[in-house]
């Protein structure tokens, strides 16, 4: 039996009464191991910006060659993402977490020892590639996990990814930056120790489904949109993926350049104000799935793109002191809507859980890769404090979230 038709057997449309009715079947066990994991994945990967200041000056590399590294990672992340959601939806592969952490594994180890800047082009690939598995998989796991309620499932599950972001640049700045490149290499234990972690998880995956295929089906209420009509919807819901991702990838990539060259602070003190950013991420992250879980996803998208608006229009004109306060809110508010965008197109297409989170994460992953190329190429024709400005703009994009329809209505009146 195929994933989608398993998993269409134990949704019925995503509805508030469905997750209270089973919010206590919820194995919490397993989102938090899925967190942990999330957390040792993204620690790894936020690894590679982290350490742009050491690269950059350790291979003479311009802001256009950063971006690349960039583009490199989150596009190998972002093409093949969707088509393992795919592929996972009519077999599942309960094993293929700890595979896909294989990859990160040998990309770090590469990365560690890398010597020219096309060897630092393939370490990045690899790390994306297990990047490619672990997303659309792990949040189909998380789904699986949810017992319902499925903004907490992927807040818990993405606030590890968040927390382990913000941990890297602040591990980076502790060893890396201090002791040179090779030491990049010891995160290669993070990555051992979450391939375990991960072997344990598909042994529940594989027993869950094997449990599932033996229930009765439950009737799937639908929405009654039709498939022209969800497709516009997608349409929407990716617009407003490319302003959050992009404007993100202004503050993931170049932040501390910026700081560096507006505020003439150290590459450690970068570091740290960088941390702050990424850790206020980490708690919108946490907020924005129960949240929506109670008050409707489609509201906190609302307020979680524009929302953040005033705050990103601000920021470029700040001195160094509100510069680390603006980003606070910005990581908070912006955060929050990944998981409701995410839950909300799951619930949009139920029974494949699989290919939308492949979609999603895999074009989140491509906004953050070219808008990194882009904004390093036009780092490098203008100015940083150039680039901050125009992104300022980019949360104004989240009006199309007012013409988003209110699915949990929709599925009532089914």
């Amino acid at each position: 039996m195929s994933e989608a038709t398993l998993g269409a057997k134990r949704e019925v449309g995503g509805t508030k009464a469905k997750a209270g009715n089973e919010g206590a079947n919820t194995a919490f066990i397993v989102l938090l191991g899925l967190s942990f994991c999330h957390l040792l994945n993204d620690m790894i990967q936020s690894l590679l910006p982290a350490i742009y200041p050491l690269l950059k000056a350790s291979f003479a590399l311009s802001f256009t060659q950063i971006g690349f590294i960039t583009f490199a990672f989150q596009v190998t992340a972002s093409l093949l993402q969707p088509l393992i959601g795919y592929a996972t939806d009519k077999k599942s592969r309960p094993y293929s977490l700890t595979i896909g952490m294989g990859f990160t594994l040998i990309g770090l180890l590469l990365l560690s020892v890398a010597g020219s800047f096309t060897t630092i082009l393939i370490a990045a690939m690899l790390i994306g590639t297990g990047s490619s598995v672990f997303h659309p998989e792990s949040s189909r796991i998380a789904r699986l996990a949810s017992g319902g309620q499925h903004g907490l499932a992927q807040s818990i599950f993405q606030v590890g990814g968040n927390t382990g972001s913000a941990i890297g640049p602040l591990l980076a700045a502790l060893v890396v930056i201090q002791r040179g490149q090779a030491s990049v290499a010891w995160f290669s234990l993070a990555a051992a120790l979450a391939i375990v972690l991960l072997f344990k998880v598909g042994g529940w995956y594989k027993a869950h489904m094997a449990a599932a295929a033996k229930k009765p089906a439950i009737v799937l209420h639908d929405h009654g949109l039709s498939s022209t009509r969800v497709a516009v919807i997608v349409g929407m819901l990716m617009l407003l993926i490319f302003s959050k991702f992009f404007y993100q990838a202004s503050l993931s990539s170049y932040y501390t350049f910026y700081l560096i060259d507006k505020f003439h602070v150290s590459v450690q003190q970068s570091q740290v104000l960088l941390f702050i950013y990424l850790f206020a991420t980490a708690a919108g992250t946490l907020i924005g799935g129960p949240v929506g879980d109670r008050i409707g996803r489609r509201k906190v998208i609302w307020g979680s793109i524009l929302g953040v608006l005033p705050f990103t229009l601000i920021l470029p004109h700040a001195n160094l002191f509100w510069t680390g306060v603006l980003t606070v809110p910005i990581g908070l508010i912006i955060a929050s809507a990944f998981s409701a965008i995410l839950v909300y197109a799951q619930d949009l297409m139920p029974g494949r859980v699989g290919t939308v989170a492949g979609l999603f994460f895999g074009f989140a992953f491509g906004m953050g890769g070219i808008g990194a190329a882009s904004l390093g190429a036009l780092a490098d024709h203008t100015s940083i404090g150039f680039v901050y400005n125009v992104c300022a703009f980019l949360p104004a994009i989240g009006v199309v979230a007012l013409f988003l329809p209110n699915l949990d209505r929709l599925t009532a009146k089914a």
